[in-house]
């Protein structure tokens, strides 16, 4: 089923999913978060998971088969607003470079720049949290400078540190948990950003913006 270029369709016996195609766009993201929002509370849906430019919504088959979900689906994609949800600024302290930041020589030389420029331009850039993946409390960010859009590491590392920042293809982002990875490494910050303590347990949603603030580097980082 496709409708304006969005696609529908049931993922297997339990979920559906829509998807509408790239490129990533703010007004599609904006529209994605509003449907979440508005299918939380169906007496049929058991989970949303919002992605880059898709939606899967989990449903209890007893209730409601995903195939007589489809048309529901459709109507309230067409009823989406582009009403951005209340969101948060959230400045981001990073130690760039050095042993915090092994691969941002890398870029540097990639985007043609000295290290204190890529610095500047990662340092001077709005982001936007997309949605949440990975790993607990990743966030995929929005608004990269284009100029810093680098191509992940050929050979992915076994062990990235928490709280490392990194750049992959044309975003960028931070790792909240030890983990193998493959984002060329710029810096590191000691922000906490999953805790599952905590309500909610991540430190950024989708909708959030982001701001990353040079520091100097200090013992915590080891």
């Amino acid at each position: 089923m496709t409708t304006a270029s969005a696609r529908f369709y049931a993922l297997g016996e339990r979920a559906v999913v829509i998807e509408s195609p790239p490129p990533v766009e703010e007004t599609c993201q904006q529209k994605i978060w509003w449907l979440a929002r508005r299918l939380s509370s169906h007496w049929a849906v058991r989970g949303v998971i919002p992605g880059m430019n898709n939606l899967t919504v989990l449903l209890d088959p007893a209730l409601l088969l995903p195939t007589n979900f489809l048309p529901e689906l459709e109507a309230l994609w067409q009823q989406a607003t582009e009403e951005p949800p209340h969101s948060h600024e959230v400045r981001i302290p990073v130690v760039y470079g050095g042993d915090a930041g092994p691969d941002l020589p890398d870029v540097a030389h990639h985007a043609k720049l000295s290290p204190d420029e890529v610095i500047a331009r990662h340092a001077g850039a709005d982001y936007l949290v997309y949605f949440l993946g990975f790993q607990p409390g990743f966030a995929y960010l929005g608004g990269l400078p284009e100029e810093l859009a680098t191509p992940r590491l050929a050979e992915p590392r076994l062990s990235v540190p928490a709280g490392s920042v990194g750049i992959g293809g044309c975003q960028t982002g931070i790792y909240p948990a030890v983990t193998p990875g493959g984002w060329n490494l710029i810096g590191r910050s000691t922000v906490r950003l999953f805790d599952p303590s905590a309500s909610p347990p991540t430190l950024l949603q989708p909708g959030d913006r982001v701001r990353f603030v040079p520091v100097e580097a200090t013992t915590c980082l080891k």
